[in-house]
């Protein structure tokens, strides 16, 4: 049983004062996270955390983030931006991007972060745009193929299609783009890799650390090249359903330095540091999007029509996601009605929820929506002029602060041409 971080008492007191629908997170839970998750690499002494901003790009977010030690992965200019606006600089900035303009690796080298290429012909378009290469950088591997990991009743428990995605390097194309850049003055090498987005599997994370520590000794071997760091990307999951186990950070890390000192230490490569881009995992359960219900509509279905959309939570629309309700209250009570949980958007594909069992719901009910954290606010538009939903934060005193306000009809007006 999933249960929310604010009782019912707390939201209709947050409600009075900051309007529904409203994302929150929870300030504890975040640091909690945070501190577990670099418990479970203490044994690498290099290791860092780099948040994934786009899941979460809130300023006080990353700050509180930043307090915990973490640094920031960005992946376009404004990112860059927000990371700098908060304090990030040199090595605490991952800039890893794709169809990368100019401008961007431009912001990148003056700040000093370290520079992840999505495709070889990116050397020389960085060449050209900053006048050299970095001393350090760090290129992308797509492994290729599908990647499948473990069994379970319900077939694979991991399954991905890395040949299928627009990012990163052949394993041919890695060889060369790191004696490339060694040509052109490069110092310092790094290896990232992304195969799987949402993972609820211990074995995933060492698995995927095998493949490139493995990588890595050959590189080492093939071009002389110094790899310093290795980035094992993002993938460790959350589970959305209740029903689902959640993944053990410290056997994960304990996993990867299994495998670390099998391959890496024998290989007179000991002193590799990590690197994770963990934003589902480190946001994704301590954010809560809180919507009341408007309406109840009965037709061939029994609709609940909420003042949240697709426009404060994208995934379920696009794809299918499940994401847990709890009506407030009603925490207790029998889930002996079935609903559509729906917005207020001209798509059909607007629902939150299909088929839903729930305690008997009434107008006016609060509902949470858990696991919002990550991709949730930052995947927002503004179709049907449905406005973007503020931000609130639960701070470990229990008070809580408005971290965005919820945007205003003269926001969506101020960038439209009127004359």
């Amino acid at each position: 049983m999933k249960k929310p971080f604010v009782s019912l008492e707390q939201l209709e007191t947050i409600a009075a004062q900051y309007p529904t629908p409203f994302h929150i997170y929870d300030e504890a839970g975040i640091r909690d996270t945070a501190r577990v998750l670099y418990k479970a690499f203490a044994w690498n002494p290099g290791y860092r955390e780099y948040f994934a901003v786009k899941a979460t790009p809130n300023p006080q977010i990353l700050k509180i983030l930043k307090e915990e030690g973490c640094g920031v992965d960005c992946s376009s200019l404004t990112e860059l931006m927000m990371a700098q606006r908060c304090g990030f600089a040199g090595d605490e900035i991952m800039f890893s991007s794709n169809d990368t303009p100019a401008e961007e690796f431009a912001l990148a080298a003056k700040l000093g972060a370290t520079i992840n290429l999505d495709d070889i012909s990116h050397i020389e378009f960085l060449k050209d745009t900053i006048g050299s290469i970095p001393k350090k950088i760090s290129c992308r591997y797509n492994p290729g193929g599908t990647f499948t990991l473990g069994e379970s009743e319900e077939g694979f428990q991991v399954m991905d299609n890395p040949g299928q995605a627009k990012y990163g390097m052949t394993r041919e194309q890695m060889t060369q783009a790191f004696r490339t850049l060694k040509e052109l003055g490069a110092e310092e090498f790094g290896i990232h890799a992304f195969l799987a987005s949402n993972t609820l599997s211990n074995e995933y994370y060492p698995a995927l650390a095998a493949i490139l520590f493995r990588m890595a000794v050959e590189l080492k071997e093939e071009t002389g090249c110094h790899i310093t760091f290795i980035n094992l990307s993002g993938g460790v999951g959350v589970p959305y359903r209740p029903e689902q186990p959640a993944n053990d950070i410290a056997v994960i890390g304990e996993g990867v330095r299994r495998a670390y000192e099998e391959i890496l230490v024998p290989a007179g490569m000991g002193d590799v540091s990590l690197c994770t881009e963990l934003g589902r995992f480190m946001l994704a359960p301590n954010g809560h999007l809180v919507t009341r219900v408007l309406h109840e509509k009965k037709t061939y279905k029994d609709y609940i029509g909420v003042d949240a959309c697709a426009a404060n939570l994208m995934r379920p629309a696009m794809y299918g996601a499940y994401h847990h309700i709890t009506v407030m209250g009603k925490e207790n009570a029998p889930c002996d009605h079935m609903y559509d949980v729906t917005g207020a958007l001209c798509e059909n594909n607007d629902k939150f929820a299909i088929d839903r069992m729930l305690p008997e719901i009434q107008i006016g009910d609060l509902l949470v929506i858990h696991d919002t954290g990550a991709h949730g606010h930052a995947m927002g538009y503004q179709y049907n002029g449905r406005l973007r939903s503020a931000e609130l934060l639960l701070q470990t005193d229990g008070s809580v602060r408005l971290i965005r306000r919820a945007e205003t009809p003269e926001d969506y007006f101020a960038t439209a041409i009127w004359d």
